[in-house]
């Protein structure tokens, strides 16, 4: 075979790899953190801010621990002045994008703590996305 022949051939594997490659989003989170509260509460809020540094959107679809009896993303709304809480089934973070859990936004609800947890104390909560990949992610109480 001729040289010119070869580098043809390899023009054309790499287009079609690059046409075949698939884009993906890169999830990362920051400043994950869970407001501390009195002994017993049974009920917590779990805050960071998701990131996606890929170029095709991550959502978010669940969380888990093992330090809690349920895990679950809801969102603070005020309704006719009251502020109340809705469950939310997914967040999308687009490319490029970031997404704040806060107080007075979206949150994670913590329910029935397996032990009290005091300032400094971490603790392990899994995002589960809507690919079925998961990412266990530290946070701090404070």
């Amino acid at each position: 075979m001729n040289i010119a022949l070869l580098r043809g051939l390899a023009a054309a594997l790499l287009m079609i790899a690059a046409a075949t490659a698939q884009a993906a989003g890169r999830l990362t989170v920051e400043d994950a953190w869970i407001r501390a509260a009195p002994p017993g509460a049974m009920m917590l809020a779990g805050y960071m801010v998701l990131g996606n540094t890929g170029d095709a959107p991550v959502v978010v679809t669940a969380a888990d621990s093992d330090a809690f009896g349920d895990v679950s993303m809801h969102r603070t709304i005020e309704e006719n002045g009251v502020a109340r809480m809705r469950p939310l089934e997914r967040v999308a973070v687009a490319p490029g994008a970031r997404v704040a859990f806060a107080p007075g936004g979206m949150h994670l609800m913590l329910m029935q703590p397996k032990r009290a947890l005091r300032p400094g104390d971490k603790v392990a909560i899994r995002l589960v996305q809507a690919d079925g990949t998961a990412m266990q992610v530290e946070f701090t109480t404070r």
